[in-house]
């Protein structure tokens, strides 16, 4: 079980939190496991990453104002608790997720979309807004500005899944936002978009059954053409012509002697040290001390050689090479 010293995290919110001391420590729930991963967690954090670096451009052009916009986490929750996260009275944006089953939601708190709407009418975004649904005027204006932002959602993930999100309504309580059932688990990302460095949460939803597919198809290696196929093929045979040349270092050696230590101490020049290896045996043939070959012992020219008699490769046996030699070292 979880400590307040060493929280037991499962979420990319818990690992957050972990790393920094003064966080207070996250529950897991056993009842309901992880599954997003940590290599599905960090594509989505790319693609979101691009989408707020041209979501702060579309604010900034709209609003004749410096805004930003930045990537804050991304959770998997069910669509209740993000129901639950939300304000009383907020504007979301319901939108198609094709070609992915189920909706999509963008929420932008609505003080923000007033400040953004005070902008674009000219006047100074003042932090005090009304808290009330929009005008006829107002939903106007402010739908161009989510078109725009959904178009650069669709730009950004199409890495992941060619996304083509269209609105299909808006609601100003979550509670009537049928999105999905209670118990549907979504991904849900996190944005912070500062106006007049005033700080606003913004967040996107998105089916996680819906997301996962593309999601692992993205993690997949991408496949590989005839050509990179030869390449390789090529590349391998080359690899493997090349380790034919390599020198190695061999040793042809009688079979190891035990000797105790009492008689080891007592060698004295002229003392006869009586080996084990048979008279009638061959020698051993050594690598990096793996016998790997035998052989006898000979000359070749005026140089001492070994001859192999047998050797761990069928394809490299005695009737094979008849007039193999080796040098003793």
């Amino acid at each position: 079980m979880p400590t307040p010293a060493e929280p037991l995290t499962g979420s990319p919110a818990g690992r957050s939190r972990r790393r920094d001391p003064g966080a207070e420590p996250v529950s897991y729930d056993f009842r309901r496991p992880i599954q997003l991963s940590r290599e599905h967690q960090r594509i989505l954090e790319v693609g979101f990453d691009g989408f707020a670096r041209q979501a702060a451009t579309v604010f900034t052009s709209a609003l004749r104002s410096v805004c930003q916009l930045s990537l804050t986490r991304i959770d998997q929750r069910t669509y209740a608790e993000y129901v639950d996260s939300l304000a009383a009275s907020t504007y979301l944006t319901l939108f198609t997720t094709d070609p992915m089953p189920g909706r999509g939601v963008l929420d932008l708190p609505l003080s923000a979309v007033m400040s953004c709407i005070d902008h674009m009418l000219g006047g100074p975004g003042d932090a005090q807004q009304p808290q009330r649904p929009l005008t006829e005027i107002e939903s106007g204006v402010i739908r161009g500005l989510v078109e725009r932002l959904l178009s650069e959602m669709r730009y950004s993930l199409a890495g992941i899944v060619a996304l083509d999100p269209a609105v299909t309504g808006v609601e100003y309580s979550p509670q009537f936002a049928q999105v999905a059932g209670v118990a549907d688990v979504m991904i849900v990302i996190e944005l912070e978009l500062r106006i007049d460095e005033r700080p606003h949460r913004m967040t996107v939803c998105l089916p996680f059954s819906g997301l996962h597919p593309h999601l692992i198809s993205a993690a997949a290696p991408a496949p590989v053409s005839t050509r990179e196929r030869a390449q390789r093929a090529a590349s391998a045979a080359l690899l493997g012509e090349s380790f034919q040349d390599v020198p190695v270092d061999v040793q042809v050696r009688f079979r190891s002697t035990p000797v105790g230590h009492d008689a080891l101490a007592g060698l004295v020049v002229g003392d006869v040290l009586r080996l084990t290896h048979p008279a009638s045996a061959p020698l051993d043939v050594t690598v990096d001390e793996q016998v790997f070959g035998h052989a006898t012992a000979g000359t070749h020219g005026n140089r001492l050689a070994a001859l192999i008699v047998s050797t761990s490769s069928p394809a490299a046996s005695p009737a094979a090479h008849p007039a193999a030699h080796q040098e003793l070292s």
